[in-house]
């Protein structure tokens, strides 16, 4: 049995999904996850208590948030630095921060498409919030990034069950890498894809300064306004290319067999092999 603690510090796109993708029917047997999430706040006092799930002793953990070099998420690796650890960020994204973290003992899996929301009280309110997050994660799954995360913690639980040394993936999560694993068959929905993937980047960019810069409140709105009507493009750019895959059927799909072993078909009736 392979045990899997998710800790959950504030909230990026991949959040909503990143504790089911290795089981998502409930279905695969040898596998438990557990997770300790502190909902939307990601500082310091939430970072120490995410300490209870410790105690479960899981076989590795994986810590989502925004900006893994923020106090409270440098804070909360305190905590996991002696046990095996994945971090999934948007960042850092430089390399001798990223291999600050390979030193420390740390995988990363950090995604440069999960974008940074409008977060600035003049424009966004809780419709607004989910909004974009619908509009990321379309992106993130029709795109390669979920699949990727799925496939990489699949070698980890893999290593878990055949008793092996864990070996922590370090992935530079960026458009190009990302699209790879999507497993378009037509290169069209893979160029609209890969189109949406440098839109979700963009938005970051865009939304940066709007939320740690920026005071004029034409300016703010504005400029957060700006990057979600990019993101929902990017969403509308995932489902044509999704749309094209399924015209030809030939959408991917990958299921866990009951054993977590990856079964694997493309045209809809065929049965999984």
């Amino acid at each position: 049995m392979a045990k899997i603690g998710f800790i959950k510090l504030g909230n990026l796109g991949m959040s909503q999904v990143i504790d089911l993708v290795q089981d998502e029917i409930a279905a695969r047997e040898g596998i438990s996850v557990r997770v300790f999430g502190t909902g939307p706040k990601m500082g310091k006092d939430e970072a120490a208590e995410t300490a209870a799930l410790k105690e479960w002793d899981a076989d590795f953990y994986v810590m989502i948030s925004p900006n893994s070099s923020a106090p409270g998420p440098t804070a909360a690796r305190e905590i996991y630095k002696d046990v095996p650890c994945i971090v999934i960020s948007d960042g850092p994204t430089k390399k001798d921060d990223r291999q600050a973290l390979e030193d420390a003992g740390f995988g990363y899996i950090i995604m440069t498409v999960d974008p940074l929301i409008g977060a600035k009280r003049e424009f966004l309110d809780s419709v607004e919030m989910a909004s974009f997050n619908s509009d990321a994660m379309k992106v993130l799954s029709t795109c390669g990034v979920v699949r990727l995360i799925q496939e990489e913690l699949d070698i980890v639980t893999a290593q878990v069950d055949e008793g092996k040394e864990i070996v922590l993936p370090h992935i530079l999560a960026k458009p190009e890498k990302c699209i790879e694993r999507a497993g378009f068959s037509n290169p069209y929905a893979k160029a609209k894809a890969l189109a949406a993937l440098h839109m979700a980047d963009k938005v970051a960019q865009i939304n940066f300064p709007a939320c740690f810069m920026m005071k004029e409140i034409e300016q703010v709105t504005l400029t957060t306004a700006t990057a979600h009507e990019m993101m929902r493009a990017a969403a509308q750019l995932a489902i044509d290319a999704r749309e094209i895959e399924k015209s030809n059927d030939t959408v991917l799909r990958q299921p866990h067999a009951k054993k977590g072993n990856i079964l694997s078909k493309t045209a809809l009736y065929e049965k999984q092999q």
